[in-house]
């Protein structure tokens, strides 16, 4: 989705740039305007991205949770379950006092894939916790 979205702002933006100088419309467009819609396009490219970035990698010990710029560890003793509650656009890992953190990469759009991920956290916190007893 992020790539497909930025393909199209890089494109839109590019597009712009090439008319901006044949279109007759009273207003002077130099060369550094066309630049300038193109970086924009870019950064813009860019910025959608980000969205790109999330990411979990777990083993027994536990997962590592990127979610955009923020990464953290996270051993399976301080995580209480896995869970995905209905209506939610993410998984999340349930931590104590009633707390959690957003699994940005397991996402409800994602569906059959976002449902195994769920599945093998699941296990592997399982398994970490019976292997504690």
């Amino acid at each position: 989705m992020s790539a497909a979205l930025a393909v199209l702002l890089l494109g839109v933006f590019v597009t712009v740039a090439v008319l901006l100088r044949s279109a007759d419309t009273g207003v002077i467009f130099h060369l550094s305007d066309q630049v300038a819609m193109v970086g924009i396009g870019v950064l813009l490219a860019g910025a959608a991205m980000v969205f790109a970035l999330p990411r979990v990698r777990a083993d027994a010990d536990g997962a590592e949770v990127r979610n955009v710029f923020v990464t953290r560890r996270f051993s399976w003793d301080e995580v209480l379950a896995v869970s995905f509650p209905d209506g939610a656009s993410f998984a999340r890992l349930e931590l104590p006092d009633h707390e959690y953190h957003s699994l940005l990469a397991v996402q409800a759009v994602d569906r059959d894939a976002a449902v195994e991920a769920v599945r093998t956290l699941r296990r592997l916190h399982r398994a970490a916790r019976d292997t504690e007893s």
